[in-house]
């Protein structure tokens, strides 16, 4: 929680800095929204590590993206020559999804068709560097999320009936600050919606040991509004 609070209180001293230089001087500092969808995913030992968490349970699974959305604020700092600096605040959810055959321990012989769900959702702190060129924008820059939820939904099931469905709290295996890269184009209309499509590389281990070569990415797209 100090963690938490510490990024949102520097995310707040930068808004307040861009609110004073708004009322200072001729640049535009303006502020925005925006919101999407994700196409999430965790790369590297995510399956051996997802297997470990699913107790009661011995299973193969394939790996498939998790989709989920991202929503918040940001605000643009303009430093010349259609560049500006954009740090912004947003709820982000990742994880991702596998699916498979349970065995049942103490029934083997017993094969059911399963779903494991790991939902890890963050409060993302983007700090853009943005490029505009007329109406195509171009932008990268670090962030660092704060892992505010992660739970594990497992569920399986045979012949129509649900037989197993049980949600498992595991914020306690994963790292609370995670690390990485962001970055994408859009496109910025003169009344102020905007569209883009983005990349988030994750750079640090995901796993509280920091053990497993396991890192969050996700695919991107939304839309948002500058006022």
């Amino acid at each position: 929680m100090k963690k938490q609070f510490l990024l949102l209180a520097g995310l707040a001293a930068v808004l307040s800095a861009a609110a004073q230089q708004k009322s200072a001087g001729p640049e535009k500092v303006s502020f925005g929204i925006k919101a999407g969808l994700n196409s999430a995913s965790i790369k590297g030992e995510a399956s051996e590590s997802l297997n470990g968490m699913v107790d009661y349970t011995d299973g193969i699974f394939n790996t498939e993206s998790r989709t989920g959305f991202y929503a918040g604020g940001t605000v643009n700092i303009p430093v010349g020559g259609g560049f500006s600096i954009e740090p912004g605040i947003l709820y982000d959810q990742k994880g991702y999804v596998l699916q498979g055959s349970y065995g049942l321990k103490d029934a083997e012989f017993l094969s059911l068709n399963g779903k494991a769900r790991l939902n890890l959702n963050y409060i993302s702190l983007p700090v853009l560097v943005k490029g505009t060129f007329g109406g195509f924008q171009a932008f990268a820059g670090p962030q660092v999320s704060y892992l505010a939820q992660a739970q594990l939904h497992a569920t399986a099931g045979a012949l129509g009936f649900n037989v197993f469905n049980k949600r498992y709290d595991v914020a306690d295996q994963f790292n609370k600050v995670d690390f990485g890269l962001t970055g994408g184009i859009g496109y910025q209309f003169n009344n102020g919606f905007h569209i883009n499509a983005a990349y988030d590389h994750g750079l640090g281990k995901i796993d509280a040991d920091r053990s497993l070569d396991a890192y969050n990415r996700a695919f991107k797209v939304g839309v948002g509004f500058r006022f």
